[in-house]
């Protein structure tokens, strides 16, 4: 684990402005600098990069982050490999703190560390089998692969046996190990290793640590495939293989691919076609399209031909219908019969692959000739089932504009005019996704969202907070957490510091929010006055809360002795502040 004080040393001493303009040309805007966004195709320059606050942000697309980010996610590099570089260019070499001290004390963070720490050694220990074994050496080069992209992939080998891990793991009766999916602890306590004799697919999270591992037999066992299980760091629903190695790929070609296989990634990627990802042995998730749409505008699905491949298909289709947008593109592509896409590339190269990859049906003539294949559409009860199916899956559909358009063509396909397909299939609009009218004014920020902003902007003012939080609204429960960030290190005066921590966190978005509102503004413009006032208004809101918690429970059950006394004291400290607002309107 590398320090968090080295990352915010890492971030004080960084210029963000130097770090991007080697990748993309910078021009000065005012106070900033501007370009356009390397993450989504425009015209005119909304990215915008600020050398005092330490992070970019893009009013198009959202991009947003810090000179960490920024390597991540336009270079595909890992959290570690994108300190290590940043760190190189300015001097510094980065520590390791062992896990267990490093952790200690931390509760499920503690764990976390631990486990990834667990998941690295384990890779390590298969990447060198790998280079032992020369069966599986054979293996991976019989399927076409070099050791560049099983370098690339951190590809290694489980050995056969039943506990090699133990020489890896002094302590094999670690808890640990179980928790982290690499031991199988059976009747009588008795543990031997999850994966033998199989290629292992290291699985990477965002930040490119390891939190899983796909293995795969080198003949004909069974199972073919098999996946680490559920851990506190591995949740299949949530993940992506390939996606850490894919991400500059993908900003390159404008699309991602959405294969099923491990396999499938490496041999594309094998053939020049890195923008490859894999689901981890399970259906399309929605947080799997949410991903997969933050990562590019145009998502391809792609299948086997066979009835299994088109079942999957129509699945991956109903989880996309919900988060469908009219600026985005999902596609979905069927391999011919009996191929798959490490098959079909290695045959057909990449220009064959991406030549199928250009015919992909969009989802708006999948789900219509899918449905039509389904029912006689020469007749009418064939038309009238065909209506039937498509009224609830169109209603699910986000997109507006796609819906409209999609209802068109359905009703042409039925033989209805659009007034009869209203009568039929009448249009839901206020639940369904198309936005109502805007109101005519903008509902001006809350006190809280204006205290989260001044402190991303002067981090030092945590210090002078001392009013109680109301409610558990997200802006209260993000104000509270970066209360507990800053008190401790008044020394901290750098936003980017504060994102840093904060990434991949439930708190992210919020705070990327705020700090995006705040790119903009002069820093001269009274800070530190601004931050007492809105202080002191939250403070009058507490004290005005109070007396009305303690009047209305006077008027119901009657106060006790001490709450008598502190309704005095409140109320004599709200005369005291209304006495003194009113001096200063006068």
């Amino acid at each position: 684990m590398i320090p968090e004080s080295f990352i915010q040393e890492l971030l004080n001493r960084l210029d963000i402005v130097d770090v991007i303009d080697r990748y993309v040309p910078l021009k000065k805007a005012g106070a900033n600098y501007a370009a356009c966004c390397p993450f989504h195709s425009e015209k005119t320059p909304s990215f915008t990069v600020s050398p005092t606050k330490q992070f970019y942000h893009c009013f198009g697309c959202g991009a947003h982050g810090t000179a960490i980010r920024f390597l991540m996610e336009h270079q595909g590099l890992g959290f570690v490999e994108a300190v290590q570089e940043l760190a190189r260019g300015v001097g510094l070499v980065v520590p390791v703190e062992k896990v267990a001290e490093a952790g200690r004390g931390r509760g499920g963070e503690s764990l976390t560390a631990e486990l990834i720490e667990v998941m690295g050694q384990a890779m390590r220990h298969y990447r060198n089998e790998l280079k032992r074994s020369e069966t599986a050496v054979a293996y991976l080069k019989s399927r076409g692969l070099t050791g560049e992209i099983a370098a690339r992939f951190g590809i290694g080998y489980a050995p056969p046996g039943w506990q090699n891990l133990a020489a890896v793991f002094p302590d094999y009766g670690s808890p640990l190990l179980v928790q982290a999916g690499l031991v199988i602890e059976g009747e009588g306590g008795k543990r031997y290793d999850r994966f033998r004799d199989r290629i292992m697919f290291p699985i990477l999270n965002r930040r490119g640590a390891v939190i899983g591992f796909g293995g795969r037999v080198l003949g004909a066992g069974a199972p073919k495939y098999l996946n680490s299980p559920e851990t506190p760091l591995f949740e299949k629903g949530r993940e992506l293989y390939g996606l850490s190695q894919a991400r500059q790929a993908i900003r390159q070609a404008g699309r991602v691919l959405v294969v099923e296989g491990y396999m499938d990634v490496v041999a594309l990627a094998q053939h020049g076609i890195g923008y490859g990802v894999a689901t981890l042995g399970t259906a399309t998730t929605p947080e799997h399209v949410r991903m997969l749409l933050r990562q590019s505008d145009h998502v391809v699905f792609c299948f086997d031909g066979d009835e299994a491949g088109r079942k999957a298909a129509w699945r991956a289709l109903e989880t996309c219908l919900a988060l469908t947008a009219d600026d985005k593109t999902l596609s979905y592509l069927f391999l011919p019969q009996g191929e798959d896409p490490d098959s079909y590339v290695r045959r057909f190269g990449k220009e064959g692959f991406e030549k199928l990859i250009g015919g992909a049906l969009p989802l708006s003539r999948f789900l219509v000739s899918e449905l039509s294949a389904r029912v006689p559409m020469e007749t009418q009860e064939g038309r009238a089932r065909f209506l039937a199916m498509a009224e609830p899956l169109v209603q699910r559909i986000a997109a507006p504009r796609l819906k409209l358009m999609l209802r068109r063509e359905i009703a042409e396909r039925a033989g209805l005019s659009a007034t009869e397909l209203e009568q039929v299939f009448p249009v839901q609009l206020a639940s369904r996704g198309v936005p109502k009218a805007a109101p005519s004014a903008r509902k001006p920020p809350s006190l809280l969202r204006s205290l989260l902003k001044l402190l991303v902007l002067r981090p030092q003012l945590a210090a002078q907070f001392d009013a109680d939080l109301p409610g558990r609204d997200a802006e209260t429960a993000t104000l509270s957490a970066l209360l507990e960030f800053l008190r401790p290190q008044p020394q901290l005066q750098n936003t980017a510091a504060i994102l840093e921590h904060f990434r991949d966190t439930p708190h992210e978005r919020l705070l990327k929010d705020v700090s995006g509102e705040i790119l903009g503004w002069d820093e001269d413009f009274g800070v530190e006055a601004e931050f007492a006032g809105a202080l002191d208004q939250l403070r009058n809101q507490n004290l005005t809360r109070r007396v009305g918690e303690l009047l209305a429970k006077a008027g119901s059950e009657g106060l006790t002795l001490d709450e008598k006394a502190e309704f005095q004291t409140l109320q004599k400290r709200l005369s005291s502040r209304e006495g003194t607002k009113n001096n200063r309107s006068a």
